[in-house]
């Protein structure tokens, strides 16, 4: 069984006991989250599609942890004009584990 669901922002294909990284999301370290936003279900061939969501369908996890994302540089560089620029940035994700799907 799996589910396409709108987590912060982004879609992702979920299952049961999964872990993913997403978008910072509120909360504490252990707290329970649930996402209503639920765009399709697939209960082992039986597909239920939302127009745009299904109805009290709906995702819990749990917040695993938060955690900074790798460097990403940005470099850029305009050729025989002497301009440079160099920066980088790291992502605020959060690390969520599945623990249900519900239709």
């Amino acid at each position: 069984m799996y589910a396409i669901v709108d987590i912060a922002g982004q879609q992702f294909k979920v299952q049961k006991d999964q872990k993913i990284y997403v978008n910072r999301l509120v909360g504490e370290e252990g707290a329970q989250v649930s996402f209503d936003q639920v765009f399709m279900i697939d209960n082992e061939g039986q597909l239920k599609v939302g127009a745009p969501t299904i109805k009290d369908a709906k995702v819990s996890a749990k917040i695993l942890n938060h955690l900074k994302g790798d460097k990403v540089i940005i470099f850029k560089k305009r050729r025989r004009k002497g301009y440079k620029m160099k920066r980088g940035f790291r992502a605020s994700l959060t690390r969520i584990q599945i623990e249900e799907i519900v239709a």
